[in-house]
């Protein structure tokens, strides 16, 4: 099966869907995206999805050059011609082509791309037995609900992660925990299920809202309030988030085991939860 490219309007193989150089994405990082999966074939969460693209666009001044029905319609369309039982889709907006200066260039026509590509799920092994993290000090922008390309800092934590051999780096500043390199964080303390408040120092997840939703759905106790870096000290049970990871339990915080250093009881409802949700949302919608 292929994977897919879009390039303004058009789809073609990956392989050959390519932007020029000086385009304000490569060169400035001057653009947003937004990454959707599909359960069952339909896309997760896609209204969600497609407003906070447009919302971080906004927040660049970069216009959006489809509106949701048209998104929509490309993606459904990406979709059947890759052909995959599950898929990842990767949409980038950039600011266009234009010379190289630093101002919004007067002139220039947004860049859409979007690929397609197989959806490949997290070995089950880590959700049954959980993951380890490290902690790391926030370099990151102060625009950080804003999905923007500029993931330097985020990159370079993945490999601090890497190089610890670990699965995440939790980026904290000032002894306060924000969120993942690639995921929003959660911790239970006292039985109530705790993560940081939206604003500019988090990108508010979909599957975060989703997770939010659910728990209160099941009476449990809820806040959302700053996270401390004794918070992870003193967890019951800490667990991240995420489009690609779903729920993600965390059993070892900096080498020390969280609680029993076994997924919680909260994770594992929520997880059963959350797994209840996609099929029921995939099983009665028939596409985008």
């Amino acid at each position: 099966m292929p994977e897919i490219g879009f390039l303004n309007g058009r789809f073609r193989p990956l392989a050959d869907t390519v932007v020029s150089v000086e385009d304000r994405g490569f060169q400035f990082g001057d653009g947003v995206y937004e990454v959707i999966r599909t359960y069952g074939g339909v896309p997760f969460q896609l209204d969600a999805h497609l407003a906070r693209l447009e919302q971080s666009a906004r927040a660049i001044e970069l216009p959006n050059p489809f509106r949701p029905q048209e998104w929509k319609s490309h993606i459904k369309e990406g979709l059947r011609l890759a052909g995959y039982p599950e898929s990842k889709i990767y949409i980038q907006l950039t600011r266009g082509v234009a010379p190289r200066e630093h101002a919004f260039p007067a002139s220039a026509s947004p860049t859409v791309v979007m690929t397609v590509r197989e959806m490949r799920q997290p070995d089950e092994a880590l959700r049954l037995q959980g993951v380890a993290v490290i902690t790391v000090e926030d370099l990151r922008w102060g625009r950080c609900e804003v999905k923007s390309l500029n993931l330097l800092p985020n990159v370079l934590a993945r490999q601090q992660a890497q190089r610890a051999g670990v699965f995440e780096a939790l980026f904290v500043r000032n002894g306060q925990v924000f969120e993942g390199a690639t995921s929003n964080v959660f911790v239970v303390r006292d039985g109530t299920l705790i993560t940081p408040p939206e604003g500019e120092r988090i990108l508010s997840g979909v599957t975060r809202s989703v997770i939010l939703e659910l728990a209160r759905k099941e009476g449990c106790s809820v806040r959302e309030r700053p996270v401390l870096e004794e918070d992870l000290t003193h967890a019951e049970e800490i667990l991240l988030t995420g489009t690609t990871i779903e729920i993600m339990p965390v059993t070892r915080v900096n080498g020390k085991a969280v609680a029993n250093g076994k997924p919680g009881t909260l994770t594992l409802l929520l997880n059963s939860r959350f797994q209840a949700f996609c099929s029921e949302r995939s099983s009665c919608v028939s596409g985008p």
